[in-house]
């Protein structure tokens, strides 16, 4: 899974959106969240003008929503409608000091006022714009008082849910702290240049000389010291870089190192969407490629990012998991499965995964997870590897899955690899960590060779 870069929040000009346009329809995408939706249904629904600001203030929002709900709680009688409370939270949120440089700022009278106006401008909080105004006010004359009463509650301490910060006591305990501190930070924007076009030194020139500093990572990788419009990055409709973490960077150099590939070569990607493990792999290597996804428009995806970098694959719309109505009997050199999974280490990126994902899912994906594995093991040739990714911090995904595995087939082995990359700061060092400004996001490779009989 591929992330896009945290967006960078400005105040509105005064022909943009005014703050209170702003809140409300963050106020918006924060109950779309509450209510099950995922973000990146929600904010393609918004009207271009709007779409940077409110994605500002909503991830601004979700990666406070914790303490906001919670001083919220103490700041009412009875638990007010949906939509109220979601206006509230959002507001609260801009009302706590910010703990990232990228946070939006905006004085507290402004916020109070806009917050009351958002509420007035929205049929199904109008009546309720009095109670806002009151509550948000005090907020400001108890807030110490209030913050203090709260800070008890691990939730609104971290942000998080409490199962999840159950679990990753449990999964981390030397880290656990550090790994819930990094997913409020937004993560950095990192890009892969596209070595079929340009050299990575060249490009790192090119966006020097228009202003831009970037430190390499990785093998084809470049860290931004801020995130910016890919219409900005030179040569980006032409292919020469795309967006990518340096974690996602790294499952080509898995699936790739120590020997030399041809065209003869069959490789599968087994849930390619969007494309962007797929493109490294043929960046760097010419492969006979076979990208699979379940989801026929992500497959269209993956077209359009190999039209953009100029690059050729057979994409086809199947379940990895069902092999018979898709494989064709020929057994592959090598296999990427990059499972589903709870998306747990792109929180920076995605500050919603926490608020959408259960307990239950874990288990859920994590079966989903050995389902792919135990069908697409036979589709390895002897002699062949296989790499298994997820982005995910649990345990459960990765380190689990893979010793269940190996339990299970005598003839794999498994080779050197990363395992658990933690999010920011809280990433292991070790040889398979190059410390990339930013950190890595998180996430989990294994490498697996099949044993020649």
């Amino acid at each position: 899974m591929t992330a896009p870069a945290s967006p960078t929040p400005s105040a509105p000009s005064l022909q943009g959106p005014t703050l209170a346009t702003q809140l409300r329809h963050t106020a918006g995408c924060v109950l779309a969240v509450e209510q099950g939706r995922s973000l990146s249904e929600v904010l393609p629904e918004l009207v271009p003008a709007l779409r940077p600001g409110v994605q500002a203030l909503t991830f601004h929002a979700l990666r406070h929503l914790g303490t906001a709900r919670a001083l919220v709680n103490q700041l009412v009688e009875r638990k007010p409608a949906p939509p109220v409370q979601a206006l509230m939270s959002s507001a609260v949120a801009l009302l706590l000091d910010a703990t990232d440089e990228h946070a939006p700022r905006y004085p507290a009278h402004t916020v109070v006022n806009q917050a009351v106006e958002a509420a007035r401008q929205d049929r199904r909080t109008e009546r309720q714009a009095a109670f806002v105004n009151a509550c948000l006010r005090r907020f400001l004359r108890e807030r110490e008082a209030l913050l203090a009463h709260v800070a008890a509650d691990p939730v609104a301490r971290w942000n998080h849910p409490l199962w999840w910060i159950e679990r990753l006591q449990r999964d981390h305990p030397e880290h656990w702290r550090t790994l819930l501190e990094a997913n409020n930070q937004p993560g950095p924007m990192a890009l892969r240049v596209n070595r079929r076009r340009v050299e990575r030194t060249a490009y790192q020139q090119a966006l020097e000389a228009i202003g831009l500093t970037a430190t390499p990572t990785g093998s084809d990788g470049l860290v931004l010291d801020a995130p910016q419009p890919v219409e900005r990055l030179p040569g980006f409709a032409q292919g020469h870089c795309s967006v990518q973490d340096a974690a996602a960077q790294m499952a080509a150099d898995q699936l790739l190192e120590g020997r030399a590939w041809t065209a003869a070569d069959r490789v599968l990607d087994a849930c390619a969407a969007p494309g962007g493990k797929t493109a490294h792999l043929l960046e760097r290597a010419d492969l006979n490629l076979l990208a699979l996804d379940v989801d026929p428009r992500r497959c269209e995806r993956i077209e359009d990012t190999l039209q953009r970098l100029g690059l050729q694959a057979t994409v086809r719309s199947a379940d990895a998991a069902q092999p018979a109505a898709w494989w064709d009997g020929q057994p592959f050199d090598a296999i990427l499965l990059d499972a589903p999974c709870t998306a747990s280490g792109i929180v920076r990126r995605h500050p919603d995964v926490r608020w959408l994902r259960r307990a239950s899912d874990v288990d859920a994906l994590v079966a989903t997870q050995r389902g792919l594995l135990e069908a697409l093991w036979p589709l390895l040739k002897p002699g062949g590897r296989l790499v298994y990714a997820t982005c995910s911090v649990f345990r459960a995904e990765g380190d689990g899955q893979v010793q269940s595995f190996l339990v299970r087939h005598t003839d794999a082995l498994h080779r050197p690899s990363p395992g658990h990359l933690l999010p920011g700061s809280a990433a292991p060092s070790g040889e398979f960590n190059d410390n990339p400004p930013g950190g890595y996001d998180g996430f989990f490779y294994a490498r697996i060779d099949k044993v020649l009989p």
